[in-house]
């Protein structure tokens, strides 16, 4: 169990509520305490929170689920960028095989593979919700992808 306490002006906390929610959203919630509290001649509501922290594909999914997940926030820069090339790769083997793109990955199954530190098939399965014969069919794209992406920011030739 872990806790988080995020104290949020009554007024004007419009933009804190909604890291508050992202938070809720990503995470198994036990307990919340809340209160309203009064410094300096501003009230703040203050909420204690007792979390267990989803990880992985689990958290994304369910960020997913209650509402649009914005990867360029969730991701670092280099990862995202990966993110980015991969989705390329996805719309064109979807395109190619005229099947929905979420048929080839989930955003939230790319944005793990794009966390790997090495694209492989057998490190792509042990990704929740990419079995033997998706990594299989697929894997072969993004390996490559990841290498072409791999010598693109060391300056290497493909």
């Amino acid at each position: 169990m872990q806790i988080q306490i995020f104290s949020i002006p009554i007024l004007g906390g419009e933009e804190m509520m909604q890291e508050l929610n992202r938070f809720l959203r990503a995470n198994r919630v036990s307990d919340i305490q809340k209160s309203i509290t009064e410094t300096g001649g501003t009230s703040y509501w203050t909420f204690c929170i007792t979390y267990l922290p989803q990880t992985g594909v689990k958290a994304i999914e369910s960020e997913t689920r209650k509402g649009k997940i914005d990867y360029r926030e969730v991701l670092d820069e280099p990862i995202f960028a990966r993110f980015c090339e991969f989705r390329k790769v996805r719309k064109q083997i979807a395109e190619e095989q005229s099947i929905p793109p979420f048929a080839v990955f989930t955003d939230a199954e790319l944005a793990e593979i794009a966390k790997l530190e090495t694209v492989t098939v057998s490190s792509m399965k042990s990704i929740q919700g990419i079995g033997t014969k998706k990594a299989e069919k697929y894997g072969e794209y993004f390996i490559i992808a990841a290498e072409a992406k791999k010598n693109e920011e060391s300056g290497e030739p493909d």
